[in-house]
């Protein structure tokens, strides 16, 4: 037998040595890259509330309104972008919460013209300087939690901040692979997350 059939079946060997570990490794490197996204605390007392603009579910509003419930700050500032038929997102999420039992009285609507998780950070920083609190629990969607988290600690280190964790109904770290909607998500968080690594 010549070498060159020999070192042909060797290389064919490895190949299919990589292709059963990548097989078998597939879920665990899946749902790591999903769990990389997701970088959450636990609800901790605080001044004040924000619930980021985003979630057209309305999981973050609920979460941030059964906090309020729990005693764990005063009062919810719901951040409201106006990319809604001419409305601001607020005004439908504040709604939505009464819907769902909550009291109005639990959030403060903050309209305001942010279009992306930097611009939005810059324009809440804002207010929450002027209403003069320190510690702030930051409500998003846990895809979005380790990306909102950098984009506020970065701009205001003077402040404290946590975020926590709003589910989302297709994206979850050990299977977002597994319907469309939650492919689309991880997508769309991991580009901009490497865009935020550039700058952009």
């Amino acid at each position: 037998m010549s070498r060159r059939p020999r070192r042909l079946g060797f290389y064919l060997i490895i190949v299919l040595a990589l292709l059963l570990v990548l097989l078998g490794t597939e879920r665990f490197l899946l749902a790591a890259l999903g769990g990389f996204l997701v970088k959450a605390e636990p609800p901790a007392r605080a001044d004040i509330i924000v619930v980021l603009a985003g979630d057209y579910y309305g999981n973050r509003i609920l979460v941030a309104g059964d906090l309020v419930r729990q005693g764990m700050a005063p009062k919810a500032l719901v951040s409201g972008p106006a990319h809604f038929y001419g409305h601001y997102e607020s005004d439908f999420a504040i709604p939505f919460a009464v819907q769902m039992g909550f009291p109005a009285s639990y959030f403060i609507a903050f309209p305001n013209d942010g279009m992306s998780t930097s611009s939005e950070a810059e324009a809440v920083i804002g207010e929450l300087r002027k209403l003069q609190v320190q510690r702030i629990e930051i409500v998003t969607s846990n895809f979005h939690t380790r990306r909102a988290g950098r984009a506020y600690r970065s701009r205001a280190r003077d402040l404290e901040f946590r975020v926590v964790a709003a589910p989302d109904p297709y994206f979850t770290p050990d299977g977002w692979w597994k319907n469309r909607e939650g492919r689309k998500e991880f997508l769309m968080e991991w580009m901009k997350t490497v865009a935020t690594w550039f700058g952009m």
